[in-house]
């Protein structure tokens, strides 16, 4: 953590706000999972409806991603960031306060608006902060605070079912959720706009978003997307699935624990961490080659291979760290790729069309299992998807130490006469 003596307090101010944000936005988001038996035996809900329940969260998460995005180019990181955080502590409350099953999808497809905008804001934010040599650790760590707001889901669990009914615990949960709202008050008080942005807006009008689309910009937005849907496509697989695989096919009780949980929420954190760490070391194209690879081999270990329960528990570690390294430096790599201009349009639209194509793979997992078997279609779509993520990140450039004054001035010098004239530049 040498790095973090070395930031200065704009950059730690920064840090700090956009880790919280990170950490709240999963506590609310995981909060569902921990419900979920609940809403089946108080409502007699099905697997079938809870699955829909978190496809439309995710579904919806990947509009609104998109659009903080865009929103984000037009009236600044900062003030979208204060909106978003807003939107989806208002909704994760509302949750608690459904009345019948029509209302918590509304309300989940509502929340879902709000955390696809979270993380989009938040790592263009951080990545235009902090400096070259410490951007990729940064928004790694960041990106650790998915597994701490979901260690805190899964303490408050514990707490809350231990001393309310469970008719009103599963309420209470979501209730907790209006407190990522406090966030907003920090961020007015200390956490200014980026200087890029400012340069950008001094420079002209926002672009139109779909400019993301332009001939010159078409191969970044194509790429980026397609190397988002890898990661998200495999990891949903993984994430889904493999509990149940092993649980239901290999018949390990230590699956759903605990203490399985710790180890595996444990390797998520140092995963995510030490991806943005080595995103620094090996560059951003070594890194994700790197965790693309090891995800795949521990697909395949897990799926090919028989566990005893006490293997699978201390195997929950590689699992959590490899399934959760290769996003810790994505956000870096997709803030160095886009122009100021463009930045939070292009980033959260790569993250959020994988995000929306990834949320169908599983159930892909399940369509094929009907004839490969559980282990086989996890394994093939989660290699495919990890194989998806080696190969186009082969087509993008190395972009470590790359300073986004550079990549501002070349897309200002090389945007066309005509694209500058509408824009009164």
């Amino acid at each position: 953590m040498n790095w973090y003596a070395a930031l200065s307090r704009k950059e730690r101010t920064t840090f700090h706000s956009a880790l919280v944000g990170w950490v709240l936005d999963a506590f609310d988001f995981m909060v569902f999972t921990f419900v979920v038996t609940s809403l089946m035996a108080l409502w007699g809900l099905g697997k079938g409806q809870i699955g829909l329940l978190s496809t439309v969260s995710l579904f919806f998460s990947a509009f609104g991603g998109w659009l903080g995005g865009i929103l984000a180019d037009r009236y600044g990181r900062v003030r979208v960031l204060q909106w978003v955080v807003l939107w989806f502590s208002v909704f994760t409350f509302l949750i608690g306060c459904a009345q019948n099953v029509g209302q918590l999808y509304a309300l989940r497809a509502l929340q879902g608006l709000g955390f696809g905008g979270e993380w989009a804001v938040g790592a263009v934010l951080i990545g235009e902060i902090v400096r070259p040599e410490h951007r990729g650790k940064t928004v790694g760590v960041v990106q650790s605070g998915w597994a701490l707001g979901w260690g805190l889901a899964a303490v408050l669990y514990t707490i809350v079912y231990s001393v309310l009914p469970q008719a009103l615990a599963w309420r209470a949960m979501f209730w907790v959720g209006i407190l990522p709202a406090l966030l907003v008050f920090y961020l007015r008080r200390h956490v200014d706009e980026p200087e890029s942005f400012r340069r950008a807006r001094r420079a002209a009008d926002a672009p139109s978003f779909l400019r993301i689309f332009s001939p010159r910009m078409l191969g970044t937005t194509l790429g980026t997307a397609l190397m988002c849907t890898g990661v998200q496509g495999g990891y949903y697989a993984i994430a889904t699935w493999i509990p149940a695989f092993l649980r239901l096919e290999r018949h390990l009780s230590v699956i759903g624990t605990g203490s399985y949980l710790a180890v595996l929420i444990v390797g998520s954190f140092i995963g995510y961490a030490s991806g943005g760490y080595l995103s620094d070391r090996l560059g951003r194209r070594g890194n994700m080659l790197l965790f693309a690879l090891l995800s795949a081999v521990s697909t395949i270990v897990y799926t090919k291979l028989p566990f005893t329960n006490a293997q699978m528990l201390y195997l929950g570690f590689p699992l959590g760290f490899c399934a959760s390294g290769i996003f810790g430096g994505i956000g870096a790599h997709l803030t160095e790729l886009f122009p100021a201009a463009l930045r939070a349009n292009g980033q959260s639209f790569a993250y959020n069309f994988g995000r929306g194509i990834g949320a169908l793979f599983p159930a892909a997992v399940g369509a094929m299992s009907v004839k490969t078997g559980l282990g086989n279609a996890i394994c093939l779509l989660a290699v495919a998807a990890n194989a998806l993520v080696f190969v186009t990140v082969l087509f993008l450039p190395e972009t470590r130490g790359r300073r986004l004054e550079t990549i501002d001035a070349a897309d200002e010098a090389g945007e066309p006469r005509h694209e500058r004239l509408q824009r009164g530049v």
